[in-house]
């Protein structure tokens, strides 16, 4: 495996870099060697606490034509062939911030499931997830919301969402700003992620015999 020694300013550069070719090159060549030592460093600690094989996937952005991406990531799931179908991880970057989520998103054909074990879980998930964490209902947006701010009501609100609206989409995690010392130093950003899976991977534990198990 590569030495994973952590992210740098010009790596969060490559999504002001013009031209969907330019700024794909970029991708390839400065953030996906990263990603692929966390797809490996990070498949088999979450198939551990997972109690499943985990295989990780890097962002292609193979069906894109004109517009170039504005974020790029790494995910594990369940499944060889892909993980949008699953509830998964990601890590990956935006501009302006690294994400570590754990990820229900639209492709899901289990998202009633996951949601309806969330909402008969909730006040276990108000108490296992720390109020710094955020949630988005969108994994296609920056934008998150931190569980504080969110409170019970809000999280039920993204919870029913999920089980009623086709294209909801529920994701949970951490974000840290691009100009965070962390991000530089490579062991440090290893531990930091590894105690966030650590949180997102009961989160997943909890919908899994609902969910996961029905997937196979």
């Amino acid at each position: 495996m590569v030495s994973f020694t952590g992210f740098q300013q010009e790596d969060f550069d490559v999504f002001a870099i013009d031209g969907l070719d330019q700024r794909m090159e970029a991708i390839k060549s400065v953030i996906r060697p990263k990603l692929v030592a966390l797809g490996e460093h990070f498949a088999p600690v979450l198939s551990v606490s997972t109690g499943d094989e985990m295989v990780y996937h890097v962002a292609k952005h193979a069906r894109r034509t004109v517009n170039p991406p504005k974020d790029t990531w790494v995910a594990w799931a369940n499944d060889k062939r892909g993980y949008k179908k699953h509830p998964h991880f990601q890590i990956g970057l935006w501009g302006t911030h690294l994400f570590v989520w754990y990820a229900v998103i639209y492709e899901s054909p289990f998202k009633e499931q996951i949601g309806q074990a969330m909402e008969k879980q909730v006040e276990q998930i108000l108490k296992t997830v720390p109020a710094d964490f955020v949630w988005s209902p969108d994994h296609m947006q920056p934008e998150s919301t931190a569980q504080s701010e969110l409170g019970k009501d809000g999280l039920l609100t993204l919870i029913n969402r999920l089980q009623t609206v086709k294209k909801a989409e529920l994701l949970c995690g951490i974000r840290i700003d691009r100009h965070d010392p962390i991000l530089a130093n490579g062991p440090q950003l290893l531990k930091k992620i590894e105690n966030s899976f650590a949180v997102l991977t009961q989160l997943y534990n909890l919908a899994k015999p609902n969910a996961v198990a029905s997937a196979r």
